[in-house]
C-alpha cells in the first residue's frame, strides 16, 4: 500500500483527468493520478484523436494550398506528401505533449502519477496494477473517473488493422491509401474523408442519417455536405449491410436513401460510427455507481451514487441525458469537480453553450441552439446569415466557401446560436463562445469593432444580417 493518502484520485489522465487532478492541486488537494496507457498520459485526445488528426489535417491543409500555388504566385513544381515523414512528425508532437503533462506539468503541480491499471475498491481506495503485475493500493478521500471512450464498431466490422480499421490503427498506417471508404459522417469520420481525400485517396462516405454532420445545425449541414462532395463521394440516407475482405482490399455493400443495393470496393474502411465508454475492470461493483447503458450515470454536478466518486467526461451520463463526447467537456467539467471538492462553490456548466468543432475543408463549428432547436423551445427566432466570400480576406488567403450564421430570439435580441462553415471556423467560434457566455446581443456584436481586413467581420456582418443591416451583403 502506498504510505500516503490523497485528496482526491483521478483515474484517466486524458483532457479531463490532468486537466482536474491540476486544478485539484492548485486549489491546495492532495492529488494522485492513474493512467494505465504504455504510450503515455494525455489519453485519447492526445494520443490517437484530436492532436494527430489535426497534425494530419494541418498536412492536408498546406498539400491543398501548395497544389494551387500558381494562384498565389508561388512556383511549386512535384508537390506531394512524404508520408512517412508526416507521421513521424505527427507521433514527435504528440510524444512532446504526453511527455510535458507527466514531465512538466504532473511535477510542476506535485501530482503523484501511477502507472498501470486503477479499480476500485470501494469508495476510498484504488488498486494500481502495474505492468510487471505488481499492485499498490492507493487511500484516497475521493476519486474522479475520467477513463474515457474506445471506437465502437458495427457487427461484422471487426477491426483487423489491415482492411477495416478504427480511428485508432488509421493514425498508425505506413502509407497512404489510394482509396478509402468511411462509414460514419460525424466529425471523425469527416476529419479523415477530408485528409485522405486531399492526400489523393478515392474517398466514399456512407452515412445512415440524411445529411453528413448531422448535430450541427441543419443548414451549416447541408453546406458541408454540397462542399466537401466535391472532392469525395458521400452517400446519406444510406444503410450498411456488411462488408468482405478482398485480396486488395475490401468490398462495402450497402443501400442507399432509394432503397437500391449497392456496393463500394476499396483498399481501407474506416468504421467511425461514434464511441463507447471505458468502464471495464474498474471493479465499479465494489460501490454503489450505477451504469447506464455502459456510462456512468452522474447527477448535474457529476456526483455518482457512492459519496465520493465522481466521473466526468466520455464516460458520463447526467441524469440518464445524451452527454456530448468532447475534449474541452471533459477539461471543464473536471475543473469544476476539482473546485466543488475544494469546497469552492462552482456551477455546472450549461451544457447549451458548448462549442462544436470538425477540422475539416472547409471547417465546421457551432455553439448555441440550432435553429431548429431554438424554434422547438419556443422561441421567437430570427436568422442572419452572411457568405465569407462578400469579403476580402476569404478571397485573400484563397478559401471564400461558406457562411456564418446567427440565430437570436426577437423579444430581447440574445444571441441563442453561432454556427458557421468556412475558413477558420474552429478558431472564430470562440468569439460566439464568448457572446452567449456574456448573454450577448446581436447589436452588441455588430456594434463591436471588428478588424479590417478579416475573417473575424464575417460574424460582425452576420449579426448586422439579423436585422437586414449588413454592409456587404
Amino acid at each position: 500500500m502506498s504510505s500516503e493518502e490523497f485528496d482526491v484520485t483521478v483515474i484517466g489522465s486524458g483532457p479531463g483527468g490532468y486537466v482536474a487532478a491540476i486544478r485539484a492541486s492548485q486549489m491546495g488537494l492532495k492529488v494522485a493520478c492513474v493512467e494505465r496507457d504504455p504510450l503515455g498520459t494525455g489519453g485519447t485526445c492526445l494520443l490517437r484523436g484530436c492532436i494527430p488528426t489535426k497534425a494530419l489535417l494541418h498536412t492536408a491543409d498546406l498539400y491543398e494550398d501548395l497544389k494551387h500555388g500558381k494562384e498565389y504566385g508561388i512556383v511549386a513544381d512535384n508537390i506531394g506528401i512524404d508520408f512517412a515523414a508526416l507521421m513521424a512528425r505527427k507521433q514527435r508532437i504528440v510524444t512532446r505533449l504526453s511527455k510535458g503533462i507527466e514531465g512538466y506539468l504532473f511535477k510542476k503541480n506535485k501530482i503523484t502519477l501511477f502507472k498501470g491499471h486503477g479499480r476500485l475498491e470501494g469508495g476510498k481506495a484504488v488498486v494500481v496494477k502495474a505492468a510487471d503485475g505488481s499492485e499498490t493500493k492507493v487511500a484516497t478521500k475521493n476519486v474522479i473517473l475520467a477513463t474515457g471512450s474506445r471506437p465502437r464498431t458495427l457487427p461484422g466490422l471487426t477491426p483487423d488493422g489491415s482492411a477495416i480499421l478504427t480511428s485508432d490503427e488509421i493514425l498508425e498506417l505506413k502509407q497512404a491509401p489510394k482509396s478509402l471508404v468511411v462509414i460514419g459522417a460525424g466529425a471523425v469520420g469527416m476529419e479523415f474523408a477530408s485528409i485522405f481525400a486531399r492526400f489523393g485517396a478515392a474517398t466514399t462516405v456512407i452515412e445512415l442519417l440524411p445529411r453528413v454532420l448531422p448535430l450541427e445545425d441543419e443548414e451549416i449541414s447541408a453546406e458541408a455536405g454540397k462542399l466537401l462532395g466535391k472532392s469525395m463521394t458521400i452517400h446519406t440516407g444510406a444503410r450498411t449491410e456488411g462488408a468482405l475482405k478482398t485480396a486488395h482490399g475490401v468490398e462495402v455493400a450497402f443501400r442507399n436513401a432509394g432503397g437500391e443495393a449497392k456496393s463500394v470496393t476499396a483498399e481501407l474502411l474506416l468504421v467511425a460510427v461514434g464511441r463507447g465508454p471505458v468502464t471495464d475492470g474498474l471493479n465499479l461493483e465494489s460501490t454503489k455507481v450505477q451504469l447506464e447503458k455502459g456510462y456512468v450515470r452522474t447527477n448535474a454536478s457529476l456526483a455518482t451514487d457512492e459519496p465520493g466518486i465522481y466521473a466526468i467526461g466520455d464516460v458520463v451520463t447526467i441524469d440518464g441525458k445524451p452527454h456530448p463526447q468532447l475534449a474541452h467537456v471533459a477539461s471543464f467539467e473536471g475543473i469544476g469537480v476539482a473546485e466543488r471538492l475544494a469546497g469552492k462553490k462552482t456551477e455546472p456548466l450549461n451544457y447549451d453553450r458548448v462549442p462544436s468543432a470538425t477540422y475539416c475543408q472547409p471547417e465546421v463549428a457551432g455553439v448555441g441552439l440550432t435553429e431548429a432547436e431554438a424554434r422547438k423551445r419556443g422561441y421567437d427566432v430570427k436568422v442572419g446569415k452572411f457568405n465569407f466570400g462578400n469579403l476580402a480576406k476569404p478571397r485573400i488567403v484563397g478559401h471564400d466557401g461558406g457562411f456564418v450564421k446567427v440565430v437570436s430570439e426577437a423579444k430581447y435580441d440574445e444571441v441563442l446560436g453561432v454556427h458557421m462553415i468556412g475558413p477558420h471556423a474552429t478558431d472564430l467560434i470562440a468569439e460566439a463562445c464568448v457572446a452567449l457566455q456574456l448573454e450577448a446581443t446581436t447589436e452588441a456584436i455588430s456594434r463591436t469593432m471588428h478588424p479590417h481586413p478579416t475573417l473575424s467581420e464575417t460574424l460582425m456582418q452576420a449579426a448586422e444580417a439579423v436585422y437586414g443591416h449588413a454592409i456587404d451583403a
